[in-house]
């Protein structure tokens, strides 16, 4: 039996979810074999189902949000490296209750870069989602040796709302190891970088950003685009409309106009680089989850491509989840057999939250009183 959970954001993380569950199934079947393999999206808790993979835990002191200096962690195994940037300058690394959605840098994520970089990395995954920031991956850039200058050839303040005041950007100094370096954007979004559908409209409020600073920041990530498409030619304009260029506050763009990265769904990757195919041959059942089943799911979350792959291998999948707000049919068009909520067992969500991990338990007992007993 493989678990392949995902965490349960705000309750436990992807490793607690699946001690919780295997000790549950291990109350009906004693003796029943069980292989842990926590997955993540390319969010927050990327870098943790890594080393929980076997991949060697490194960290770092870096820049943060705000510009504060944060330790922040990154992967590395056999010369691939797993960067998460919601380590540097997610919103979890904000103060609660505060947020800073005109001047939140990403420079702390392109420190981590250049850390994986010093210690041999080839290969590059970048983990985007939870970020603090909506600048564009301008931050990032600047940390690999970009010069975004104003019109008096002076250093652009950071944040997003200050490329607005961007007249020319210069790349002749970006890190030239990243050229030998095959670098993977891993992301569960595919917006684009501006518009209705971009990274300030979509998330901006997320962030603390208002109405005002939502268009602010819009127009601020198009001239940001222009000033680019100036310095590098077309592509820049083209990559700005691609699958993912939005995510992560725009990250994804700077990922792809100037680290040369290619896009790929982050469970996707992620299942590749933990070692999913293996273990999925060694099972005869799947156990995954997250805090929430829902719509979003659907669209690239952790349990979706956990479930579409077990799916073409043949293999039976069941969830388990904190809130289940998907009806059967959906679950079976997703290659999900059954769900199993938190709340089935325990109605009040509060207590869910605070109890999580008991109450996983006896889900988990359920499972395996179905599948087991």
């Amino acid at each position: 039996m493989l678990i392949a959970a995902d965490k349960f954001k705000g309750s436990l993380t992807a490793v607690e979810v699946a001690e919780r569950v295997a000790a549950g199934l291990r109350r009906v079947a004693p003796h029943v074999e069980v292989e842990a393999l926590p997955v993540a999206d390319g969010g927050d808790g990327t870098v943790a189902a890594a080393v929980a993979a076997g991949f060697e835990r490194r960290e770092v002191r870096v820049t943060g949000p705000l510009g504060d200096e944060v330790t922040a962690a990154y992967a590395l195994r056999d010369g691939t490296a797993v960067v998460e940037m919601a380590e540097a300058s997610g919103l979890q690394r904000l103060p609660d209750g505060v947020f800073a959605p005109l001047t939140a840098t990403t420079y702390g994520s392109g420190e981590l870069i250049r850390a994986a970089l010093d210690a041999g990395a080839r290969t590059i995954v970048f983990g985007v989602g939870g970020s603090a920031t909506t600048d564009g991956g301008a931050g990032m850039l600047a940390a690999l040796g970009v010069r975004f200058l104003d019109a008096e050839g002076e250093p652009v303040a950071p944040g997003g709302g200050a490329l607005r005041g961007l007249a020319t950007a210069d790349l002749s100094g970006l890190d030239p190891r990243l050229a030998d370096v095959d670098v993977v954007l891993a992301s569960d979004v595919d917006n684009p970088l501006t518009g209705p559908t971009g990274a300030a409209a979509v998330y901006g409020p997320q962030k603390g950003a208002g109405p005002e600073d939502v268009a602010a920041l819009d127009a601020a990530l198009g001239h940001y685009a222009e000033v680019l498409e100036k310095a590098i030619g077309p592509r820049a304009a083209e990559y700005a409309q691609s699958p993912g260029a939005g995510a992560a506050g725009g990250i994804g763009y700077g990922a792809l106009v100037g680290l040369g990265a290619s896009f790929r769904p982050g469970i996707e990757i992620m299942l590749d680089v933990l070692g999913f195919a293996p273990a999925l041959e060694r099972s005869s059942l799947v156990i995954t989850g997250e805090g929430s089943l829902d719509e979003q799911t659907l669209h690239g979350k952790a349990p979706a491509g956990v479930a579409a792959a077990a799916r073409a291998a043949g293999k039976e999948v069941v969830a388990v989840c904190g809130r289940l707000a998907l009806r059967p049919e959906a679950l079976g068009r997703a290659g999900i057999r059954r769900a199993y909520a938190l709340t089935d067992v325990e109605p009040d969500v509060s207590r869910c939250i605070a109890e999580a991990g008991p109450i996983l338990e006896n889900v988990a007992e359920r499972i395996g009183q179905d599948f087991l007993a």
